[in-house]
């Protein structure tokens, strides 16, 4: 039985979009790798170079680390307040869903699922991601606990929730953009700094997600993509000794070696 095929054409800011060299965001910036090295990303329907994408590896993780610090304990983020923080993440997500056909166009090339799906899921939970966590900017809240038992209820204890400080996090192939989201949100949301490392299969929905950050106003520094291998760059993340938490979404057995790197630091 003959197979009916449709091939799809591509949006012009899609096809120049593979067409350079993809950088790397630290601090605000696209920069090269330090080691001036860029790795591919493959069409996985057709296994031709996609793109070339600039490898990051231990320098570049300190370098973004670094930016992510300074943003956390002396720039603006933790300082804004939590309405403007959800301001700025709902304008993400109207960023993302004004460039949905791109974002899904993209998807669907470096990660290989079916366009459609692309177009009802992964893009679409993207932008709902982001707009619920922007509603959870104003939401987070400790608790005020009556002292019951001393003084006759003359005391109180209370709970305050603050920022954890900088946040490593490591993202897996399957749902690149969307898992992107799911690590990204809710960080922000609770004030934190970022510095991402995409699955180096899949990176370019995340590094295009990074030009929307800087579009929406999030400040320098906030949010920092550092493409690379998991044996280097994610390695180096995940033992940094300045990087306060790790989320981390992929195999059972680099789980382990997170756990493994994480005593100490």
């Amino acid at each position: 039985m003959a197979t009916a095929t449709q091939a799809v054409r591509l949006e012009e800011n899609v096809t120049r979009y593979i067409t350079k060299t993809r950088q790397m965001l630290i601090n605000g910036k696209w920069v090269d790798a330090a080691s001036g090295k860029t790795f591919p990303s493959y069409n996985p329907a057709t296994g031709d170079v996609l793109a070339n994408v600039a490898e990051g590896d231990k320098e570049d993780v300190n370098r973004a680390v670094a930016a992510a610090r300074a943003a956390f304990d002396n720039g603006p983020w933790r300082k804004l307040s939590n309405s403007e923080r959800g301001r700025l993440m709902w304008k993400l997500a109207d960023l993302v869903e004004k460039h949905a056909e791109e974002f899904a166009q993209l998807e669907s090339l470096d990660n290989g699922k079916p366009l459609t799906i692309a177009r009802v899921a992964d893009v679409p939970g993207t932008v709902d991601m982001f707009r619920y966590m922007a509603g959870w900017a104003t939401k987070i809240e400790g608790n005020t606990i009556p002292l019951s038992g001393a003084a006759n209820g003359q005391f109180l204890a209370y709970t305050v929730r603050e920022p954890v400080g900088v946040v490593g996090q490591i993202i897996p192939w399957n749902f690149p953009l969307l898992m992107a989201a799911w690590k990204l949100a809710p960080a922000l949301a609770a004030g934190c700094c970022v510095v991402l490392k995409p699955a180096e299969q899949t990176p370019l929905s995340a590094l295009l997600l990074g030009e929307l950050i800087q579009e929406a106003g999030i400040p320098d520094g906030v949010v920092n993509i550092v493409p690379g291998y998991g044996e280097t760059a994610g390695a180096a993340l995940a033992a940094h000794p300045q990087v306060d938490k790790i989320a981390f979404t992929g195999s059972t057995e680099v789980g382990k070696l997170i756990v493994q790197a994480a005593p100490g630091t």
